[in-house]
């Protein structure tokens, strides 16, 4: 039904899709633990905040699961480069995945201050590590790797994990972080007993104001200070992945891609429509003011990501050895193998996750919390 090249752009659009369905269900836990002493005053509060996402962070995780198989099995390529050559960053960031639950599970243990303080504190640190080590690495892609292929495909990365924290990879870092503070604290909102919620809505609010300056100074940064990546001649769109049969020119910009299709821009529209919607609507309707940070987010990875195609990870020390999604992909049988999969599990993932979420509907109130002795 799909030629080679249909199949490319639509696993394109799936690791989007499912790269998305990570930072928002996944990004709004990591938000409400990196805000648990911000929002929380005492243990009560502290045990509501995370009473509000320990029953669901499990399995918000599986998007997480599904992304990196679906990068795997999809864009070999992207997964061996990105996990060989950028293996610190993706140790420090399963650290920060591992001590999540570590902390879930010991801080309520021993009923002591200074025991919930050091696993607080675990809890806050795996939020700000993961929600800043990604935003870091997508202002990466944009400023391009270093790394580039011998004749034989042999892939050699020149750069270190220091290196990746540059001007502008900080600041996207820095997008990040303050787009899902305000996801989490929208969350928090929507959950927690009122008295956390009206104190998670002011910082939802500073958050998205904050966001929204970031990621506006970052457009325009990346428009007229960053230099873009374009593919020169004839683009091997059927052809078998290689990523030295192409032509790469720097020196245009990122937003070409806008240029030729307006309807880009509905992106990063989305994304501030979003942000003003937080503003609007969090603490006085709570699954508004949710789904508008839900928007903020989905609008903010889809500006980066149209602006990035077709590249998925460029080469700043040998542009011709750029991953593009023309490049960098599977077979077309694998590709069709994996579609079919996609589509039957994706739809029972989805209906599932809407079946956990109308159980787990209501906030979880401090009575609720002292009357169970902060066991959930």
């Amino acid at each position: 039904m799909f030629d080679y090249d249909t199949l490319r752009v639509i696993w394109w659009a799936l690791i989007g899709v499912l790269l998305i369905g990570f930072a928002i269900m996944d990004g709004f836990d990591f938000g409400v633990a990196a805000l648990l002493r911000v929002l929380g005053r005492d243990p009560h509060e502290r045990s509501v905040l995370l009473e509000t996402i320990e029953p669901t962070w499990e399995g918000n995780q599986v998007w997480f699961i599904l992304g990196g198989g679906a990068v795997f099995a999809a864009w070999p390529l992207l997964y061996a480069a990105s996990f060989s050559g950028l293996y610190v960053a993706m140790f420090v960031l399963l650290v920060a995945f591992i001590i999540r639950p570590v902390g879930f599970n010991f801080r309520e243990k021993v009923d002591d201050a200074r025991w919930q303080l050091v696993w607080d504190s675990c809890l806050i640190a795996s939020g700000v590590i993961v929600m800043l080590v990604c935003g870091v690495a997508f202002g990466n892609l944009f400023l391009g790797l270093p790394f580039h292929y011998d004749g034989d495909l042999r892939m050699t990365w020149d750069g270190s994990f220091f290196q990746l924290f540059r001007p502008f990879a900080l600041l996207s870092g820095l997008v990040s972080l303050s787009m899902l503070l305000a996801h989490g604290a929208c969350w928090a909102a929507m959950k927690a007993d009122h008295v956390i919620a009206a104190r998670a809505a002011k910082v939802a609010r500073i958050a998205s104001l904050a966001y929204v300056v970031l990621f506006a100074l970052a457009g325009v940064w990346l428009a007229y200070g960053i230099p873009g990546f374009a593919i020169s001649g004839p683009i091997p769109a059927n052809g078998v992945s290689n990523p030295l049969g192409k032509h790469v020119v720097i020196g245009g910009t990122w937003f070409a891609g806008y240029a030729t299709h307006p309807a880009f821009w509905a992106a990063p529209a989305l994304a501030l429509i979003g942000a003003l919607g937080v503003q609007a609507f969090v603490g006085r309707r709570g699954f508004a003011g949710f789904f508008s940070s839900s928007l903020a987010v989905a609008g903010t990875i889809l500006s980066a990501g149209f602006a990035l195609f077709p590249f998925l990870m460029p080469s700043a020390t040998f542009p011709v050895s750029s991953l593009t999604v023309w490049d960098a992909s599977s077979s077309r049988g694998t590709l069709w193998l994996m579609l079919g999969v996609t589509m039957v599990f994706i739809p029972l993932i989805l209906l599932y996750t809407g079946w956990v979420y109308r159980v787990m509907r209501g906030r979880v109130t401090l009575e609720h919390v002292r009357k169970s002795h902060n066991m959930y």
